[in-house]
């Protein structure tokens, strides 16, 4: 994690937000705005006009690039952030944990959770492909998709969801469709649906994306910030894809309703809305959570990825507003607090990786130890499972800092 100096980040309101200001992070995720650059100086009364009406509410400011708010603004530092969301993650850890374990190991599933993957990539590129030439969508062999994916989920939940994050940039949009279709399932599961509600809800998920192949890739893989008429544009997306799948056999109301709603939020300000939170169903409600949690894990020609743990910290700061509070929660559960792949420094010294979540704590993963931090030097390989070790975990690092490829750790590469 990078350090700033003791108080020059500050989240104010983006009432609040005046020229002169460097942006530090827009308090929320970049499919939901135009401003796909990661931070800038204020310079532009355009861009202070947009910024106060893409729905945004708050954003970080670094008082040490540019202005501070003014003396009566109400500000958030980033010590009470960061307290505000360990309160919110220990709430998660209190709560019950219903996930019994996996029936097999991680490395055990992962060959077989591969070509389903495989499968389902390809699958979905079929799709897409005749989405864009303005077939008619052929669903029913999505559905076998969807079982391949709940089958390899009930074997080893971790596997098929780490694989979930393996994208290029050129291949997103597909890929991404094949993630969330994976984390509604899991998500669904956590949640007690079963039987054809669950395979409807992984449906969706495969199919959540589809009017994004109306929109061209000029605009979907444009890497400076959208014109008000580029983002107006992509946010006509989900009507788009609504309207196509309408016209489709094996598409029921959930389908639909995921298509049509999955940048809604709770507070009423997504797209292409206004809904109010207390409106949208269950299932819009997940989408939100599972669309914006892969997106943010996955590199895009605009941006790069953050962590998953990272991620997870992320949206619970922005909880309020964004994301149904149970329907969050439900998924922390699922992918953890320290999601597979996460690089963590234990209170040994030592550096690991996370392998596999265990069933008794979130904050206790199994971790794969290689590295030691004091000596600067590589240690031989130890697999510990902190939920009966003494060593526990001191913060998430980043691997691109220690010039560590978490895909080659475990064993993906």
């Amino acid at each position: 994690m990078v350090k700033h100096a003791p108080g020059t980040l500050k989240k104010i309101s983006v009432r609040n937000a005046r020229l002169g200001m460097f942006i530090h992070e827009l308090c929320g995720s970049w499919m939901d705005h135009p401003f796909w650059k990661a931070r800038f100086l204020l310079d532009d009364p355009r861009e202070l006009k947009r910024l106060k009406s893409c729905g945004i509410r708050e954003i970080w400011i670094d008082t040490a690039k540019g202005l501070d708010a003014v003396p009566s603004a109400p500000t958030v530092s980033l010590e009470a952030e960061e307290r505000e969301v360990e309160s919110v993650l220990r709430e998660v850890v209190r709560e019950e944990q219903a996930n019994a374990g996996a029936p097999c190991p991680f490395h055990e599933e992962l060959e077989r959770a591969r070509a389903v993957h495989a499968r389902a990539r390809q699958k979905v590129m079929s799709m897409f492909q005749d989405a864009r030439m303005g077939q008619a969508l052929q669903i029913g062999g999505a559905l076998s998709v969807v079982d391949d994916i709940a089958q390899s989920l009930s074997r080893n939940t971790t596997a098929f969801l780490t694989l979930a994050r393996l994208k290029s940039k050129d291949d997103y949009t597909n890929l991404h469709s094949v993630a969330v279709c994976a984390f509604m399932t899991a998500l669904g599961i956590q949640l007690g649906l079963t039987g054809e509600t669950l395979r409807s809800a992984g449906l969706a998920g495969l199919l959540h994306d589809i009017g994004k192949m109306t929109i061209p890739d000029s605009v979907l893989k444009k890497t400076g910030t959208l014109s008000d008429e580029e983002f107006a544009l992509v946010k006509t997306h989900p009507r788009r894809g609504w309207e196509m799948l309408r016209q489709a056999a094996h598409v029921d109301e959930i389908v639909l309703d995921v298509c049509l709603n999955h940048h809604e939020r709770m507070d009423g300000r997504g797209y292409p809305g206004p809904v109010p939170g207390k409106e949208l169903s269950i299932f819009a409600r997940m989408v939100a959570v599972c669309d914006v949690y892969d997106a943010l894990t996955s590199d895009r020609c605009y941006r790069r990825a953050w962590s998953p743990a990272e991620t997870v910290r992320k949206m619970a700061e922005w909880l309020d507003g964004h994301f149904d509070q149970r329907v969050f929660f439900a998924f922390v559960k699922v992918v953890g607090i320290y999601p597979t792949g996460t690089l963590v420094r234990l209170t040994s010294g030592r550096l690991g990786i996370v392998t596999d979540q265990t069933a008794c704590n979130l904050l206790l993963p199994i971790v794969k130890v290689f590295f030691s931090a004091n000596a600067n030097a590589p240690i031989a390989p130890e697999l510990v499972d902190l939920s009966a070790a003494q060593d526990a975990i001191v913060s998430a690092e980043d691997s691109a800092q220690w010039g560590f490829d978490w895909t080659a750790l475990l064993g993906l590469a």
